[in-house]
């Protein structure tokens, strides 16, 4: 592939809901330009994007995969990415990429979730966009509904610029809005004249008129024209809506069908015609030396950068970091500078990446998206920079896991090739994260979903050979006490020669204080108990509260004063003090009425409106209490409540089912509460039947 300028390039990310054929689309791109001989198809695993085993599968994608095409002299990069909601953060690397954005949606299955989140997606980063809807070969796909249901849920800037014609109910030719005219598929990416369908005329001219009043708004003169009865040029119409496009006031909609690859050529023109160069969009990092702007805008005759969006690891291939040069133009002997690891590296080659498969480039123009092979000091969200120059920019702002699941080995003695292994797929994929419990003894995988955390074990599985067990994990309950007790323990021990003596009285209490496991007094007077022997006291405190005597959770709240005991003169010692007061604790706490305390979070909940009656019924189902509701923009909701953390174990796919996919939940440790006696009973219980076992 040749060295492409900066305004020669479009970056777009194609997007849209599950199933709805971004990927059909992107292969039909890759054929139509002559990228491949041959359509892929997602159902057989053949699909160029689909490359990863896992993919295959599944059919359907778990990553973005990068595309480049050439079409009427520029260099088209498609992003294509994975529509379901639990593999976001791949689709959020691929925005932060782009310039464009194309949202793919079904004629079949219409406007769904997916379009909406693409859409918001979209107004989060200001891309300009077009709607591309597919399976138009269908005989029951509308595409007069999708564009209704897009412009009732935003407004007149949606503009088709093509309408389908059919023939017995298939698809045969379409209808150039612009150019008022009719057009018959041929041969792959050409088409013939013909005559518009007179069923078709109706709804052209409201079409029409609604473009030309669109374009007349561009500026006075227009507007003028417009109202005179003037018609427009084509290229008139043309350049209206290429400023109108970039600014997102207008969002052209196109038609066509994959699998026959039609009305894809039509998609690619509009794509170079209407959408920005990168030297039209802006970028802005900081100087790391002098802590000034540093403006790169994709000027390549400024200082050399690029930010590190995504990263591959690929077992055969190696790994891959992929950029979007920012600024300058990068060549393959460069030594670069990681501002956020302090390291230099030496790219070596430069590529560009088709699926998985690497192809040399000499240079990158700044705006252009490549790969550099086998950096070992950088990472997703890096920026590389010249030395003298140390430049960084904003990381990605990716969704949050807040799904968990216990995680461990199933073949003892792999625990570092798991380690290995969970590193290169958290090298991969931002929103994988693990935590080691130590509390509860258990290892915690952190993803965006329960699918999300099964496909990282199939994944560990299959691709790195090392099987691993999800479970529900422990939850990490507290101890306390609400009442006081009074203890008189003594610990002695005759063995032969010298033996073991310690007597303590204790009194145990509340301390008010849940932050702290004890606090411990002491009020010996006369010397009853030698001071010596305090810090061995003390210590079996220490012991005795990391795993209370009730179900064996750590101990907070309880305050412990030693107020008399006796010793021995030979036989008392530190350890037979440490072990009276071991046995003084489990006493008095099981005396002093102890109660488990289980964790509360502050969860907020964002739906539309419609969902809000259901969400709040399922989370008093779940023991949560709803603190308020607060309106957001977009029709939605923010419900606010406080509820234990076992209410939240596979709540992200309770939510999706109850909201259609439509709401987003977000929670953080808030205090400890009692748990209700039945709660209890059941912990109580399962310590006692893990002792017996």
């Amino acid at each position: 592939m040749k060295v492409y300028r900066t305004d020669e390039i479009r970056n777009v990310v194609l997007l849209g809901h599950g199933g709805c054929g971004k990927t059909s689309l992107a292969e039909a791109m890759l054929y139509v330009t002559g990228a491949t001989n041959r359509m892929g198809r997602v159902e057989d695993g053949s699909a160029v994007s689909d490359f990863d085993k896992e993919e295959q599968k599944r059919g359907f994608s778990l990553s973005t995969s990068l595309l480049p095409i050439e079409w009427e002299k520029a260099k088209i990069n498609i992003l294509d990415t994975p529509g379901y909601f639990d593999f976001v953060g791949e689709v959020e690397e691929a925005v932060s990429a782009a310039d464009a954005a194309v949202i793919v949606v079904s004629g079949k299955a219409g406007v769904q979730v997916g379009t909406e989140k693409a859409w918001e997606l979209c107004d989060k980063y200001h891309l300009p966009r077009m709607i591309y809807v597919t399976e138009m070969d269908v005989d029951d796909a509308s595409f007069r509904q999708v564009v209704e249901d897009l412009t009732n849920m935003y407004g007149k800037k949606i503009a088709p610029i093509y309408m389908p014609i059919r023939e017995n109910e298939k698809l045969v030719g379409y209808i150039n809005v612009i150019k008022n005219a009719g057009r018959r598929y041929g041969e792959i990416g050409k088409w013939d004249a013909c005559d518009i369908p007179s069923y078709s005329a109706d709804n052209l001219e409201l079409l029409r008129t609604a473009l030309m009043e669109a374009v007349a708004e561009t500026s006075e003169d227009l507007m003028e024209r417009f109202f005179e009865g003037e018609e427009f040029s084509v290229e008139e119409i043309r350049s209206a809506l290429r400023g109108e496009v970039t600014n997102g006031d207008i969002v052209p909609v196109g038609m066509g069908s994959n699998v026959l690859a039609q009305g894809v050529a039509n998609l690619l023109s509009d794509i170079v015609r209407f959408f920005p160069s990168p030297d039209k969009r802006s970028v802005v990092g900081i100087n790391r030396t002098t802590n000034e702007m540093f403006e790169a805008n994709y000027d390549f005759a400024k200082a050399k950068t690029a930010y590190v969006f995504k990263t591959m690891v690929d077992p055969f291939i190696g790994k891959y970091s992929f950029i979007k040069v920012c600024s300058g133009v990068l060549k393959g002997d460069d030594v670069l500078f990681n501002a956020d690891t302090d390291a230099e590296e030496k790219l070596g080659k430069l590529f560009t990446l088709c699926g998985n498969k690497p192809t040399e480039v000499s240079e990158l123009f700044a705006g252009d998206i490549g790969a550099i092979g086998k950096l070992s000091n950088t990472n997703t969200g890096d920026t590389l920079s010249t030395k003298g120059a140390p430049v960084t920019y904003a990381r990605t702002d990716y969704s949050r896991p807040y799904t968990y699941m216990k995680y461990s080995v199933k073949n003892k003695g792999e625990e570092d090739k798991l380690s290995q292994a969970l590193a290169r797929i958290m090298a991969e994929d931002v929103t994988i994260k693990i935590l080691n419990d130590a509390e509860n003894r258990q290892n915690l995988l952190y993803g965006i979903g329960e699918q999300h955390l099964e496909i990282v074990a199939s994944k560990l599985a299959s691709r790195y050979k090392v099987e691993v067990e999800l479970e529900t994990p422990r939850v990490a309950y507290r101890e306390t006490i609400r009442k006081s007790s009074d203890i008189d323990m003594k610990h002695k021990k005759q063995t032969g020669g010298s033996g073991q003596y310690g007597h303590v009285k204790m009194r145990f209490g509340t301390s008010g204080d849940m932050e702290v496991p004890y606090v411990f007094e002491q009020e010996v007077v006369g010397g009853n108990v030698p001071r010596n022997y305090f810090p061995a006291v003390e210590k079996g405190l220490q012991e005795c509260v990391l795993k209370g005597p009730l179900a064996g959770y750590p101990v907070v709240g309880v305050k412990a004063v030693l107020y008399d005991g006796s010793y021995h003169a030979v036989d008392s010692s530190e350890m037979a003090f440490k072990m009276a007061t071991v046995k003084a604790f489990k006493k008095g706490f099981l005396e002093a009425t102890p109660v488990l305390l289980e964790p509360i979070v502050s969860l907020k909940v964002t739906v539309p409106d419609e969902y809000t009656g259901d969400v709040m019924g399922d989370l008093n189902k779940n023991r949560g209490r709803v603190l308020g509701m607060n309106p957001i923009q977009g029709g939605k909701q923010v419900i606010e409540a406080d509820i234990p953390m076992t209410g939240l174990f596979g709540y992200g796919t309770t939510l999706r089912s109850m909201t259609g996919g439509r709401g987003v939940f977000e929670y953080e440790f808030a205090r400890y509460e009692q748990a209700p006696s039945d709660v209890q009973e059941k912990e109580v219980a399962a310590r006692a039947e893990a002792e017996e076992k």
